[in-house]
C-alpha cells in the first residue's frame, strides 16, 4: 500500500507520526513512515538540539516538522502578535482570580522559590515558528506541516526553494480549497475525533469531500485512526495516507510521565471533548476538572487565543509540577483525540508500527476475498 505520496517522499508505508518525542519520530521512520517532529514547546535552542539528535540517528532516512502559526489571533488584524507584556495587560483580573481559586481548590502548589513559568508564547508565534523553519530547513527534511492553517507565504516558498513540501491542517473544505490556492502541497483533513485544535465534521465524511475538492492535491486523514484497517479505509476513500498524533502519547519512548500515560489508557472513547480551555481555539482534549471548570458556565468563559494561553502558562507549569510529584492528574490538560479508548498498553513503537502494517495487509487481504 504505498501510495504516490509514499514515493515522492521515500517512505515505505502510508503513516505520518505527529509526535514532540525524538524518539517516537525516529522509531517511526525507521519503520518506514515519516515521523514529523513537532515544534511547540521547544525554546529555538531545544529544536535545534532535538532535530540535530534525529538527523543524526536516521542517517539519511526522511522524517519532517511541524510548527505552529496561527492565522487568527488578537491582534492579527494590526499585522502581527503584540508583545507578552501588551497581552498580559488585556488578561481580565476575573479571570486571573477564578484560575487562583481553581488552583486553590486542587492543593496546586505555587512554583518553588526562584522558578519560571514556561514562556507562554514559545511557539505560539510567527517570529518563533519562523526560526524554527530556519533551523529545520538547515537539515534535509521532506515535510514542514502548520497545524493552525496554511502558513505564511514567505515561509511556503522558502520551503518550496529547499525542495521540501509543505502541508497543513484543516476541517473544511473551503479552507483546503484556499490552503491549495496559497501553495500548500498537502492538505490533511482533520476530523472531529482528533487530538487538538479540530472542527465539527468526522474524517469519514470530511476526507472524501476534501480529496473530491481539492484533487489531485494528495490528502492524509487525521483524526480517529489507531489501527492498520483504519489507514486502509482512508486509502479507500482516496487518502493517500493518515495524520496520527494521539497514539503515540502512550508508547515506550512517548515524553508523557508515567502518570499522565496511566491517566490516558484508564480514558475510554468518550472521555475527550473539545474545549477552548487550553489555547482559546476548540481543541479535543481529556476530560478533566480542568475542562469541567472552563466548561461550567458559572465561571468565566476561555479568552481567545492567545490570551487564554497567555493566563494559564504558569497554571500549566505549576500543575505538570504538581502531576510529576503527587501522580495526582485531576487538573491535567492534555490534548488527545478518541482514539484515546483503544490506547490501552504501553507498547515500544516499533510494535505500534508492526500492528499497524499487519492491519493494513488483514484489510487488503478480506477485500480481496470478497472478490
Amino acid at each position: 500500500m504505498k501510495t504516490q505520496l509514499c514515493q515522492e517522499l521515500g517512505i515505505e508505508v502510508p503513516i505520518f507520526a505527529f509526535t514532540r518525542s525524538p524518539k517516537v519520530v525516529i522509531e517511526v521512520s525507521r519503520a518506514g513512515g515519516l515521523g514529523v517532529l513537532g515544534a511547540i514547546g521547544y525554546t529555538s535552542d531545544e529544536f535545534a538540539e532535538q532535530i540535530e539528535l534525529v538527523h543524526k540517528e536516521l542517517n539519511g532516512l526522511p522524517f519532517g516538522v511541524d510548527v505552529v502559526m496561527p492565522a487568527g489571533f488578537v491582534g492579527a488584524e494590526s499585522g502581527g502578535m503584540a508583545s507578552a507584556a501588551e497581552y498580559h495587560q488585556m488578561l481580565p483580573e476575573e479571570h486571573r482570580s477564578f484560575l487562583n481559586r481553581l488552583l486553590e481548590e486542587h492543593g496546586v502548589p505555587p512554583l518553588p522559590e526562584g522558578s519560571t513559568a514556561a514562556d507562554a508564547m514559545q511557539g505560539w508565534t510567527d517570529q518563533v515558528s519562523k526560526k524554527q523553519v530556519d533551523i529545520a530547513l538547515k537539515y534535509p527534511i521532506k515535510l514542514i506541516a502548520n497545524a493552525l492553517g496554511p502558513p505564511p507565504k514567505d515561509v511556503i516558498d522558502l520551503a518550496h526553494q529547499h525542495g521540501v513540501k509543505v502541508a497543513a491542517l484543516t476541517g473544511k473544505v473551503k479552507h483546503a480549497k484556499k490552503q491549495v490556492e496559497a501553495g500548500v502541497d498537502i492538505i490533511i483533513a482533520q476530523g472531529t475525533e482528533a487530538g487538538g485544535h479540530t472542527g465539527e465534521v468526522s474524517s469519514f465524511v470530511l476526507t472524501p469531500a476534501v480529496v473530491e475538492a481539492i484533487a489531485p492535491a494528495p490528502v492524509l486523514l487525521a483524526g480517529g485512526v489507531g489501527s492498520g484497517e483504519q489507514v486502509a479505509a482512508a486509502l479507500a476513500m482516496g487518502a493517500q495516507g493518515c495524520w496520527l498524533g494521539s497514539l503515540w502519547l502512550t508508547t515506550a519512548e512517548a515524553l508523557e510521565s508515567a502518570p499522565v500515560k496511566k491517566r490516558l489508557l484508564d480514558a475510554g472513547y468518550d472521555d475527550t471533548l473539545r474545549s477552548k480551555a487550553v489555547s482559546g481555539k476548540p481543541a479535543r482534549q481529556l476530560k478533566t476538572k480542568w475542562t469541567d471548570a472552563w466548561e461550567d458556565p458559572k465561571n468565566p468563559n476561555p479568552l481567545p487565543m492567545p490570551l487564554q494561553f497567555m493566563l494559564i502558562a504558569e497554571a500549566q507549569s505549576r500543575i505538570h509540577r504538581h502531576v510529576e510529584a503527587t501522580g495526582d492528574t485531576t487538573l491535567l490538560m492534555q490534548p488527545v483525540g478518541q482514539i484515546v479508548g483503544r490506547m490501552n498498553e504501553v507498547k515500544p513503537v516499533a510494535e505500534v508500527m508492526r500492528e499497524l502494517k499487519q492491519g493494513m495487509r488483514d484489510a487488503r487481504d478480506r477485500l480481496n476475498a470478497l472478490g
